[in-house]
């Protein structure tokens, strides 16, 4: 009988507040229907956590919701939002998808997938109606929400995308002007987007060149080189459009004014126009950091800046106001002729300020109207900023997502008009609220679980954080050193650390307060763990010796009274020498052995009793990082920085397996602790390949592979009951992995692997063949062939093959009926009688259900041997008139595709005419229809407006008229609307 296995799955993820690949956004709490949420004012954090988006209320510190597609295991690269509707979110990811989410109900809306690589950036145009991505394949493609497809892919930049930004010409001319134009000036004389769509996109790259982009004509008008100092890392543009500034290495920020005027004028005249630059420098701003400029924002009320490095700090610049501008460069004239006069032997009191026209701000120096305002310090390196919006007109909010897995909030005083400021010095700023509390700030190094497996101990560089396994929550949070190793102790109510000073650290969870530390090593602590018998344990150390403690408690008195209360105590017993640094310890469950990794790449196991050598286990070319013994001490498994495991006998130290397991050092393995499902020689390997496996220790297979962490894994338990492990990595994440119902097979497992492996080599293989095609032309199609898109275009091609045969064979039948009405019904496909469906509408179904974004690269699959058969359709659903939309969008597409063939082909010709009839009948009947809504909806307008206001006789007002008229009847009429 062949064996079968239960499956282990990703079940919950926790400790991860804010991962440092993504951005951050700052959204208002409107969104939400809870009332007292909204009072709050501060607003919501949306951030990226590994495969996830979450939204944090940063007052509270508490989780609103969370964004994950279950079909997605890569990581959330960067986040943009509407400015049409404010609840749209567009969300990249590493693998080259996009996914456009509705907040509200968080769903994926739309689904694109076009890049090669990870997506770097996002930006929303034409009212939300459209969107621009970047990549790291250095391709940008313009996608259209409505439609849900790509437009176009624009190729230019030799690197990876760095900033996108949409430019809305919107530009008023005067009465001649608008005569001469065409028609897209409107009545007010104000530019239109082409077709609501914008007309000009800004791109930077960190081959440090600065572009721009006609959309209308797809081709690039204007390249300059952003950075004098190498890459391009940023690009912010300001509210009104004017200028925008571009972030390199070394601190530097150059400032670009933009020609907006110039821009529309050229896109009404169709880039007619004689050689102009629309984008000039006007000078350079200095951070104080001197790295790189990862990030430049304008506040959205134009007036500040804030730009920030991989440093922990956020500078922000002031634009000065005009009068502020012209008393600058007064002064600054001054001076000048004070110095000449000087120079002259003349003497200042000499100069007369006369009457003088203001100098023209174009013309001024940069460094006069941005002028340096104040440094935010923040706790951590910045990853991403964003302005938080809704505060109080005398003060500025700043939104910083850290490196170090925190979200901060801080308020900014502005700048108030005064006629002689006091002091030059910065404003005072100060931190307002942090989401920090349910995560750690470094990496957690070790993880242990209670007795009853329903709490979680996490332990890090700094701090000990307790969480509820079952909710996820943190309930506890306590102060350590760096933590190497920890565990709880029976009783559940103590939790010891060993540390790299060669502490044990003793902390009592209920109080939250430590209780002792004992200096135990030399050396960091390694290793520790807890006996069998749960009143000793022994701890592992660099200082080349082992050591026992016994658990005991003492009567310790109560300063100031009589009374004593009893206190727990480590007391140390016994101490092993050993030869090297001893990198792992582990007791055997039937208390009788203590095994031993050492740095000299051997395993040396002990008596626990007289702590006399037993076996020594040779066999790994790297230090062995962690072991595990089995529920019946019969085995023992080793795992390496050589990146193998092995599997031991603990009878003869024999060694019976040695698995290359992991691609990279293997940093955990554990055995599942009990045998109820005869599972009790299963162990988990965790590597710093960022994978989990599961093993069988008696037939040496690997049972499944569990991907999901993105980063390092450093730390892994299982718990007491097996149903569940858990596991920590350097992406700061927590992770729990349940054990489900559902059983899996070895075979079937060795299948699933050898199929993702074909199907991502067949996926390379086509990205291989496009870039090998030719030289890359500036603007390519947005398509991308994927497994999903080949599968489509086969069940079409399937659909296809099953359908013409079965129209045929109808047709005949109906011929034949007319003569003979008894003649029996054909012989059909199961598909078309199991469903009682027709050919054309089974063809209709298959080609409905594939996703709008990926029925153009489905449809290039089809060879042209099948495009025939598909007019065939095409010709009956447009004479039928079924779903004309989708049946003009595959016709166009497929007319444009096989041009050259179809014009060359006599045959199809008069299909051609037959469908181009049949569409314009359905086309003209569809717009008559449309017509007649349109003036129903007018005259019912119409009708609102009419009866929208009443009059009516106020008797009152009525009445004392009539007797201020003596008689004479008056009424009061009022229009209320």
């Amino acid at each position: 009988m062949v064996k079968s296995y239960l499956k282990y799955e990703h079940s919950k993820t926790f400790g991860l507040i804010t991962s440092s690949t993504s951005n951050v956004l700052w959204a208002p709490d409107d969104d939400f229907q809870n009332a007292a949420l909204r009072q709050s004012k501060v607003g919501k954090a949306v951030v990226g956590a590994d495969e996830e988006v979450i939204c944090w209320d940063v007052k509270k510190g508490e989780l609103l919701s969370r964004w994950r597609d279950k079909d997605c295991v890569a990581e959330v690269t960067t986040i943009s939002q509407s400015s049409a509707d404010r609840d749209v979110f567009a969300v990249g990811y590493g693998d080259g998808t996009i996914r456009i989410w509705d907040a509200r109900i968080a769903t994926v809306v739309i689904s694109f997938n076009g890049h090669r690589s990870a997506v770097t950036v996002l930006a929303f145009g034409g009212g939300g109606s459209c969107l621009a991505s970047g990549s790291k394949d250095t391709d940008i493609i313009v996608w259209d929400l409505v439609a849900e497809v790509g437009l176009y892919r624009l190729r230019g930049h030799e690197n990876q995308i760095t900033g996108l930004q949409f430019l809305q010409c919107a530009t008023t001319y005067s009465e001649e002007e608008v005569g001469e134009a065409d028609q897209t000036i409107n009545k007010n004389g104000v530019i239109d987007s082409h077709n609501g769509e914008p007309i000009f996109l800004l791109t930077t790259s960190k081959d440090a060149k600065f572009k721009i982009w006609n959309l209308q004509s797809q081709h690039c008008i204007e390249t300059h080189i952003a950075q004098s100092n190498g890459e391009c890392w940023a690009l912010a543009v300001s509210p009104d459009g004017s200028g925008c500034i571009t972030g390199g290495n070394d601190g530097e920020l150059k400032v670009w004014s933009i020609d907006l005027r110039g821009l529309a004028k050229y896109a009404l005249q169709n880039g007619d126009e004689a050689e102009h630059t629309y984008l000039k420098e006007r000078g350079f701003l200095r951070r104080q950091g001197k790295d790189r400029s990862i990030g430049v924002k304008f506040h959205p009320r134009g007036k500040y800046i804030a730009a920030h490095g991989s440093e922990k700090a956020i500078e922000l610049w002031r634009i000065r106001s005009e009068g502020e501008v012209q008393k600058t460069l007064a002064r600054k004239r001054k001076r000048r002729r004070e110095k000449i006069l000087t120079a002259r032997n003349g003497t200042p009191k000499d100069f007369v300020n006369g009457d003088e026209a203001p100098e023209d701000l174009a013309t001024a120096d940069v460094t006069d109207i941005i002028v340096p305002y104040v440094i935010v310090r923040t706790s951590g390196k910045v990853r991403s900023m964003d302005w938080g919006r809704g505060a109080p007109s005398k003060s500025l909010r700043l939104l910083s997502a850290n490196t170090n897995n925190e979200v901060e909030l801080y308020s900014i005083p502005t700048k108030q008009a005064e006629k002689k400021p006091k002091s030059e010095d910065p404003p005072d700023y100060s931190r307002t609220c942090a989401v920090d509390l349910p995560g750690h700030r470094t990496d957690v190094r070790s993880v242990a679980l209670s007795s009853d497996d329903r709490m979680l101990a996490s332990s890090s560089n700094g701090s000990l954080k307790i969480w509820n396994v079952r909710t996820q929550n943190c309930i506890r949070t306590l102060d350590c050193g760096y933590a190497l190793c920890s565990s709880f102790l029976p009783g559940d109510k103590i939790a010891v650390l060993g540390n790299r000073n060669g502490e044990l650290e003793i902390f009592d969870i209920a109080s939250s307060t430590l209780i002792d530390t004992v200096k135990a090593h030399d050396g960091p602590i390694w290793t520790l763990h807890v006996h069998p018998d749960g009143k000793s344990m022994a701890t592992g150390s660099a200082d080349k010796s082992a050591k026992f403690f016994n658990f005991e408690v003492i009567q310790e008195e109560i300063p100031g009274s009589k009374r004593r209360s009893p206190r727990s105590k480590l007391v140390h017993t016994r101490t092993l020498k050993v030869s090297d640094d001893i990198l792992s310890l582990r007791f055997s469950p039937d208390s009788r052995l203590v095994a031993l990794s050492l740095l000299d790449n051997t395993v040396k196991v002990f008596f626990t009793d007289t702590l006399k050598l037993f076996l020594n286990l040779y066999g790994h070319k790297l230090p062995v990082l962690n072991m595990d013994i089995s529920y019946d001490s019969k085995l023992i498994v080793t795992c390496s920085a050589d990146k193998n495991v092995r599997i031991w006998g603990l009878d003869f130290g024999d060694c019976h397996k040695a698995f290359f397991a992991h691609q990279d050092s293997v940093m955990q393995v554990a055995f599942v602790p009990h045998n109820q499902n005869g599972n009790g020689h299963h162990f988990f390997s965790a590597s710093k390949d960022r994978m989990i496996k599961y093993w069988d220790g008696d037939k040496f297979e690997q049972i499944q592979k569990l991907e999901g962490h993105h980063g390092e894994i450093w730390a892994m338990t299982v718990s007491r009951t097996g149903e569940f492990f858990v596991t920590a990595s350097h992406d700061k994440s927590i992770r729990i992995w349940q054990q489900t119902d559902e059983q899996i097979f070895l075979e079937e497992e060795r299948e699933k692997e050898l199929e993702e492996l074909y199907e991502n080599t067949l996926t390379t293989s086509l990205e291989q063949e496009d870039e090998s095609s030719g030289e890359k032309a500036e603007v390519a199609a947005a398509g991308k062939q994927t497994t999903e898109t080949l599968m489509a275009g086969e069940k079409i091609a399937e659909a296809l093959e099953l359908g013409i045969p079965d129209l045929e064979a109808m047709r005949n039948w109906s011929q034949a009926k007319a003569h003979q009405p008894n003649v029996a019904l054909p012989d059909r496909h199961p598909i078309f009688l199991y469903t009682n469906i027709s050919a054309e509408a089974h063809v209709l179904d298959v080609v409905q259900k594939i996703k709008a974004a990926a029925l153009q690269d489905a449809l290039l699959v089809l060879p042209f041997t099948q495009v025939t058969a598909l007019f065939t359709f095409l010709q009956i659903w447009a004479e039928k008139k079924w779903n004309i939309p989708l049946t003009c969008r595959v016709l166009f597409f497929m007319l444009k595709t096989h041009h050259k063939q179809i014009v060359a082909s006599k045959t199809m010709r008069p299909m051609l005419d037959g469908i181009r009839q049949h569409l314009r009948q359905a086309l003209q009947r569809q717009k008559d229809e449309m017509g007649f809504n349109l003036a129903a909806l007018r005259f019912v307008g119409t009708q609102i407006r009419e009866y929208g206001s009443k009059n009516y006789v106020d008797e009152g007002l009525w009445e004392e008229e009539e007797q201020l008229s003596k008689g004479r009847k008056k009424r009061a009429f009022v229009d209320v609307a």
